[in-house]
């Protein structure tokens, strides 16, 4: 029996009694993807060498300057992030929350700082997500444009892994010819179009007023950058923590001190033994 299964069975009880699931998802979220956690320069230096070698921390890269200064190096970063993201197999866990959210009378809606695309991936429609931190999926003018955001769908980066730059043609905007970046709001970000992120935010808004009694799953998201947490911690709603580095224990709720498939199963666990599935 895992040590941890009265606390998966306190989040079954607590989902069992809910009519709608809020999912709140940080970084921690891919990591059973496979997917690199950026905490920190060690963990960002070893996935990126280059930018190692080059003392480049990943607030530096992950900014506007940085496609300024050197486009083809911002590109090789994002253009081999964009492609890992686009060859990524969800975990299993986004599958349960799919089954969870099937049994709710007014389904799931996720809020993530992630911007891999990951839930898309993993079948979750997009009329109920809402990525505060925009899209990679996505791209802008650096000058703005007319505040026209594109899919990437069309952009095929190339990019020299070792040296951490982008082979191909830089991407460009078919109105200007300026650099396109993608819609991904960075570290000081003042260009950052956030239009796309503010409708999903209105649907969120919409889909809450028709959810009497929320459940809300927070997973993978720390305190490095809070926006989750903050999101999570404005409800007041039974919050289920799922996080293995800093599970403090919210208000209502309780806390899972493991990573997010771990959690997920043991609650799929504990929910079928109760019962939730049966039709």
């Amino acid at each position: 029996m895992s040590p941890h299964a009265s606390l998966f069975a306190e989040a079954a009880r607590l989902i069992s009694a809910a009519d709608g699931l809020i999912i709140a998802a940080g970084a921690g979220m891919g990591v059973d993807s496979g997917l690199p956690d950026f905490r920190g320069n060690a963990g960002f230096w070893r996935a990126y060498p280059a930018l190692a070698e080059a003392r480049i921390a990943f607030e530096e890269i992950a900014s506007p300057d940085a496609f300024r200064a050197s486009p083809a190096r911002a590109w090789g970063f994002y253009g081999h992030r964009l492609n890992l993201y686009r060859r990524t197999v969800p975990h299993a866990g986004f599958g349960i929350l799919q089954a969870i959210a099937r049994r709710l009378a007014q389904g799931s809606f996720v809020f993530t700082s992630n911007v891999d695309g990951q839930f898309q991936r993993a079948g979750f429609s997009d009329a109920g997500l809402c990525e505060v931190h925009g899209s990679i999926h996505h791209l802008q003018c650096m000058a703005g444009c007319g505040g026209a955001i594109v899919p990437a769908d069309g952009f095929q980066p190339d990019v020299d892994e070792a040296a951490c730059l982008l082979r191909s043609p830089l991407p460009r905007c078919s109105c200007c010819n300026d650099l396109l970046r993608p819609n991904v709001l960075m570290f000081g970000d003042w260009g950052w179009l956030g239009q796309r992120t503010d409708a999903q935010r209105r649907r969120l808004d919409v889909w809450l007023r028709g959810v009497a009694r929320p459940v809300l799953v927070e997973i993978g998201a720390g305190s490095h950058v809070p926006t989750v947490r903050w999101f999570s911690e404005s409800f007041g709603e039974p919050l289920i923590r799922i996080n293995p580095t800093e599970p403090e224990s919210p208000v209502r709720g309780v806390s899972l001190p493991c990573g997010g498939l771990e959690a997920l199963t043991g609650i799929h666990s504990a929910l079928t033994d109760a019962g939730f599935f049966r039709a």
